[in-house]
């Protein structure tokens, strides 16, 4: 007789209550817990098992679901660390560090841990799917329909599988069939979960390229309220991400910065320092794969490179601080910046490095203090293609992910750094480039070419071939789709949406007119 967790929790309070301490009991509830949502509950009980069982495998990997749950993914892998030394051959911990190495871009190791599963269980379903997963964010079809169908074959309607088939069908053109495919399992989820997001924001797309715009307005408003459900609780009492910029953005206001710094060396420095930035969805992910086809240049994408300069001047303290410093003072955050980027497996010394993450702009004075002789190349797009796009994609969970799960949200969030990017180039030494979308897009050599003259490399045709060094590479972000077909010219997309997006034209239509989409 199969025995659900509820009667399993409650035999294993029967037997807790007698005193006889159990790693197992404890575990029992923590899992009851931790599928209720409660986390605190969860954590309370996987720690109490622990105290027991001080290397629990099970307890360990109860721990780390949570930890990676609040975002807190490196305490999740040392869990996962701990369980897998433990217990090498327990396949849930792999499964979890899988799950940790993909939440934070570690796409390949991901891979490998799921692959790992895969070994010591063949069909495991849940590894199969993440495998499908990953393969479809590769665009690799036949490794998405192998594991799909051995996920599926576990559990018909398991999400992730349903999402990995649903998202390859739309990159081979059979948006009829990835809309049945993210519906039909969407609909068999009971309520808001990251899976049912991750589906309706699928469905949105599918309806979107079936013709059907206000069909699909209406997925992607059901996936930002799913996506908002969820995580809500997480962020409760915490300052928005738009508050954040706008606080930033009030005291570049305030700054009154003296005579530019000196170029600088430090340890593991690059020759050329590149960042490209802009917003999210407007082409970055475009620009440094064509830069990351430069002879002798390597590229990193969305790296919390400037974590210990951020803790110092953007959270502690202010910018105040930052602009006290002497040279001696600034070297150790330099450095600190140099060792992330080393810890990310490149070695730059000597080459051209390109740091892509459109966010870093919110660190635009960090950027002018710090390496006042890197180039920076400010990646421009229709306001409205870039609301839009931002409100109907499916990102992963962060502070600012949040401010776009409603439109208005997203496009008071675009003007206020809008609004801060302008205040650091009227009053920061910055060499900086505007890269227009559009201009790439649509006379791409021209641009290229202007580019490649900016940051003091030479031209190459290479970059004409940025879509097969996206694929070796591998991408993360949201864009891998859209990189992986070559150049493809996205502009004025909102117009099929262009009722749906009036109600937050007032906010964006002075940036319209400034960046010149007006015309």
């Amino acid at each position: 007789m199969t025995v659900t967790l509820e009667e399993a929790a409650a035999e294993a309070r029967k037997v807790l209550a007698t005193g006889d301490l159990s790693a197992v009991h404890c575990n029992t509830l923590g899992w009851f817990h931790a599928l209720r949502g409660d986390a605190g509950g969860a954590a309370q009980w996987f720690r109490q098992a622990l105290e027991i069982a001080p290397r629990d495998p099970e307890a360990l990997i109860g721990l780390a679901g949570l930890l990676r749950d609040a975002g807190r993914l490196r305490d999740a892998a040392l869990h996962c660390d701990v369980a897998i030394a433990a217990a090498p051959s327990y396949p849930e911990a792999w499964l979890e560090r899988a799950r940790v190495m993909a939440s934070g871009g570690a796409m390949e190791e991901a891979a490998r841990c799921y692959r790992e599963v895969v070994a010591l269980v063949p069909d495991h379903g849940a590894a199969h799917a993440g495998l499908a997963s990953l393969a479809a964010r590769d665009g690799d079809e036949p490794a998405v329909r192998i594991h799909a169908q051995a996920a599926l074959a576990q559990d018909p309607h398991d999400p992730m599988a349903s999402a990995a088939l649903a998202a390859i069908e739309l990159e081979t053109g059979d948006a009829a069939r990835a809309r049945a495919i993210a519906e039909n399992a969407a609909a068999a989820l009971p309520g808001a979960s990251a899976e049912r997001a991750h589906l309706l924001s699928l469905v949105g797309d599918a309806r979107d390229r079936c013709d059907d715009p206000v069909g699909a307005e209406a997925a992607y408003a059901q996936a930002n309220a799913d996506f908002a459900a969820v995580h809500a609780p997480l962020f409760a009492g915490r300052t928005s991400h738009r508050a954040f910029i706008e606080s930033i953005s009030d005291q570049i206001a305030q700054m009154r910065p003296g005579p530019s710094p000196q170029p600088h060396t430090a340890r593991g420095a690059a020759q050329t320092h590149v960042f490209v930035l802009g917003y999210p969805r407007s082409g970055n992910t475009l620009l440094e794969n064509i830069l990351a086809s430069l002879t002798d240049t390597l590229a990193l994408e969305e790296r919390p490179t400037l974590r210990e300069a951020d803790q110092a001047f953007l959270v502690e303290g202010g910018l105040a601080g930052l602009d006290a410093l002497d040279e001696s003072g600034l070297m150790p955050f330099r450095e600190s910046y140099w060792r992330h980027v080393a810890s990310a497996g490149l070695a730059v010394a000597g080459r051209c490095f390109v740091d892509m993450d459109p966010l870093k702009s919110i660190r635009l004075p960090l950027i002018a203090r710090l390496f006042p002789d890197a180039h920076i190349l400010l990646v421009r797009r229709d306001p409205r293609d870039v609301v839009w796009s931002c409100f109907r994609t499916n990102f992963a969970l962060t502070n600012a992910a949040m401010d776009f799960t409603t439109l208005e949200g997203t496009a008071r969030h675009y003007a206020a750094l809008m609004t801060l990017i302008e205040r650091a180039r009227e009053r920061l030494p910055l060499k900086l480039l505007e890269v227009p979308y559009h201009c790439l897009v649509q006379d791409f050599d021209a641009q290229t070419r202007a580019i490649c003259a900016f940051i003091g490399q030479p031209w190459s045709e290479n970059l004409r071939r940025f879509d097969r060094t996206a694929k070796t590479r591998g991408v993360a972000t949201a864009s891998a789709r859209q990189v992986r077909r070559g150049l493809f010219d996205g502009t004025r997309q909102w117009e099929r949406h262009a009722a749906f997006l009036a109600t937050v034209e007032p906010i964006l239509a002075p940036w319209v007119e400034r960046l010149g989409y007006d015309r």
